[in-house]
């Protein structure tokens, strides 16, 4: 019996492919993460981060995994101070005392030359500091932020995801009806092959009538009927089917599943179409061979 198709579904199937881009603001400045996503075998995390956020890797590690399950991921953090807060600098006055003290120990001794402008001064090393500035303030953003451009590329990979369940839902349709073409013809052609089988066998039993006994074309037949049998093949088939669509329906990441039921798909189509004697059943293997690989190749998405 073919395998009935339904496409309804509210379980999602996620790529794992996306985009995320997520800025927020508060009282100190701006807060950016850009996020994305390739396919990978395992979840593999690439984080990039500012100097004075570096601490916050294992947290953000621990909340990425709770979002994603597979696939390569780049997560890139940026900040932007508002101006008051990059307005802040400070003058090193010990520094420019010192320079004044040798500038004029210097003219003492060459007795000539310009004195230090302005601008030599402001330009000489450790002159002009940044205040110590407290990014703690960004803490708490950088992570409300990071929450939302999870759950961003989590939509993202989900939407993707609903058109590779349209797809591989849409294949197995087309399979299921491909196997209950190759069994409604299989009596005719089986028959058409029997018959054939059975002339050849008469012939040769004339030539072998003197050593040849009775059991001989009962014997042959019984071998014809096993090369011709593909049932078991069509009932694999329309398991790994069943189990394709049993799959999808599952809350959780189910990519590699979806992988190794592509290869015993392939299998049975290649054992059928290795045991047809006829154009009409080599034509279906071919066409689940075909529909095979497009799911496989989609598959490869799926987290």
């Amino acid at each position: 019996m073919p395998v009935a198709i339904t496409f309804e579904n509210d379980t999602v199937i996620r790529s794992m492919t996306g985009f995320a881009r997520v800025q927020e603001s508060n009282d100190a400045g701006s807060i950016t993460w850009e996020l994305r996503s390739v396919n990978h075998r395992y979840l593999e995390l690439g984080i990039k981060l500012p100097e004075d956020f570096r601490q916050h890797e294992p947290e953000i590690r621990k909340l990425a995994a709770k979002f994603l399950a597979r696939g390569k991921v780049d997560l890139g953090l940026r900040y932007k101070l508002d101006q008051h807060q990059q307005a802040n600098i400070a003058l090193n006055p010990e520094i420019v005392t010192s320079l004044r003290d040798v500038e004029q120990q210097v003219l003492n001794i060459v007795h000539e030359g310009s004195k230090l402008s302005v601008a030599d001064i402001l330009g000489w090393p450790g002159v002009i500091t940044d205040v110590e500035r407290d990014l703690s303030v960004f803490d708490k953003l950088a992570i409300s932020c990071l929450k939302v451009a999870l759950k961003q590329l989590q939509q993202g990979r989900e939407a993707e995801g609903r058109a590779l369940d349209e797809m591989i839902r849409s294949r197995c349709a087309q399979i299921s009806e491909i196997i209950a073409a190759v069994r409604q013809h299989r009596p005719e052609i089986v028959a058409a092959l029997r018959a054939k089988w059975e002339a050849n066998l008469d012939e040769k039993l004339q030539q072998w009538r003197e050593t040849a006994n009775e059991s001989r074309l009962e014997q042959e037949l019984v071998i014809l009927a096993q090369k011709l049998d593909v049932e078991e093949e069509l009932d694999r088939l329309d398991t790994h089917v069943a189990e394709v669509l049993n799959v999808l329906e599952r809350d959780e990441a189910v990519g590699r599943r979806l992988d190794f039921l592509m290869q015993e798909l392939n299998r049975e189509a290649n054992t059928l179409g290795s045991k047809s004697q006829d154009s009409l059943t080599t034509q279906h293997a071919v066409d689940l061979k075909v529909l095979i690989e497009q799911m496989r190749e989609q598959v490869q998405n799926i987290e």
